[in-house]
């Protein structure tokens, strides 16, 4: 399966909405059609998906650091106020707007959800929510406490066949589920770093791209999609992809917070993420589940169980290993194993629903004082754990994970939590 983060693009379509900020029902926007007030921040790349997504709203402001990649939208939208800084851009519409989306670099996403969310406005955001584990609690506690309607954008989540998968595990399909395996073939490490002077482009604000990061010279390998391959800006394959799939296990099996986490894989660059990590996390038996182990695996790692057991060795996928069975799945399939086994099994019947769109789930949750299907809490959470093994494999050691305490147990893991800030873009 060709593995791509833009496979829904075109299939959500915006509604008709309004927003609640502090107190849910307050709306922003007045115009007699009831539409939001909403901004972007981000809209070249992945950007344009949440333009389109939200297009049929009262766009009030875009902001993009590269006028080059955004010049379609922006000129797409010649009433919407543009600029270069989203700082300036919530200080002069903060008060006016209902909802932002944010589709910026990884590093970006909690400077400017926090700032957004801190004036009481719904966002939509990017996976993975934040770049370390700290930004990302900080912006579950602030959501939760504003009341906020919240999105993360794991668009799969909307996908059909996702909904038939939790129905399968959830109605004991394969039984009692023991452990699971997640793996994705793409490889966004291993990238050294070009030396040499480069010029700017003359559209891009590079200061403004590396934001909280330290400064650095501009070199034309983070951009423009790039940067997910250096420790400084992105998180490897596991935080690019680990949101999507480990998506399928959390909400099927209703996963919270991981027990121990420990990572594997090639020496560790201080600067260029790794490719062929492996991570093994432990879950503690609750309510909803059974103790279990999950794994997951990148680049050219895969479960053995695949070959073991005849399963179709797809590029990217999960495995959920139940009592009584297998169920494998990816984003868009799906298949019960032993086959014979399960030649000529019931299927329970749909109780999830289909989705109306991952942005239009959102702009309905915030119009109709509704909920949203990967909202902070929830994402958040998942977030966490998919970047916990980074702070693993960084930091060389098993974690024993303290969500309360928010703690490792082990100084050199607990330094990696939160990263180190420029001044001017603390988290307030």
């Amino acid at each position: 399966m060709r593995i791509t983060r833009r496979n829904f693009i075109g299939q959500t379509s915006a509604l008709l909405t309004a927003s609640a900020f502090a107190a849910p029902a307050i709306l922003r926007a007045q115009d007699v059609n009831s539409k939001l007030n909403v901004a972007s921040i981000g809209v070249g790349g992945m950007g344009n998906f949440s333009v389109q997504g939200v297009k049929g709203e009262n766009y009030l402001a875009m902001c993009d650091v590269d006028g080059a990649r955004a010049k379609g939208n922006f000129e797409a939208f010649p009433n919407a106020k543009k600029f270069t800084d989203f700082r300036k851009l919530l200080d002069e519409f903060g008060s006016k707007l209902d909802a932002v989306t944010i589709s910026t670099p990884d590093h970006i996403h909690a400077a400017a959800a926090v700032a957004a969310m801190n004036r009481g406005i719904n966002v939509y955001c990017e996976k993975p929510l934040g770049h370390d584990v700290g930004e990302v609690r900080k912006m579950i506690e602030i959501a939760n406490a504003k009341k906020l309607k919240t999105q993360m954008g794991t668009q799969i989540h909307a996908n059909d066949n996702y909904r038939r998968v939790v129905e399968l595990v959830q109605a004991g399909a394969v039984g009692k589920i023991t452990d699971v395996h997640v793996w994705c073939g793409a490889a966004q490490g291993g990238r050294p770093i070009p030396p040499g002077d480069f010029p700017i482009p003359e559209t891009l604000d590079w200061d403004l791209w590396q934001g909280p990061t330290k400064v650095r010279p501009y070199n034309p390998c983070y951009l423009p999609g790039s940067w997910r391959a250096y420790w400084a800006f992105g998180t490897a394959t596991l935080g690019d992809f680990g949101c999507h799939y480990m998506d399928l296990p959390f909400w099927a099996l209703g996963l919270r917070h991981p027990k121990t986490i420990e990572a594997d894989g090639p020496p560790v660059d201080p600067e260029c993420c790794s490719n062929n990590l492996s991570v093994k996390y432990t879950y503690p038996k609750t309510d909803k589940h059974e103790a279990l182990t999950l794994t997951w695996y990148d680049g050219s790692r895969r479960p053995t169980l695949l070959k073991e057991h005849g399963m179709k060795e797809w590029g990217s996928g999960v495995i959920f290993v139940g009592s009584e069975g297998f169920l494998l799945a990816n984003y868009d399939a799906h298949h019960l194993y032993p086959e014979a086994k399960f030649a000529d099994y019931k299927r329970p019947e749909k109780s999830i629903p289909s989705s109306p769109g991952h942005h239009a789930e959102w702009l309905n949750a915030i119009k109709n004082n509704g909920t949203t299907s990967c909202n902070f809490d929830y994402s958040g959470t998942l977030t966490e754990a998919v970047l916990l093994g980074v702070v693993s494999y960084r930091s060389g050691k098993k974690l024993n994970w303290d969500a309360v305490k928010f703690t490792t147990g082990v100084p050199e893991a607990d330094a990696i939590l939160h990263a180190e800030r420029r001044k001017g873009w603390e988290l307030v």
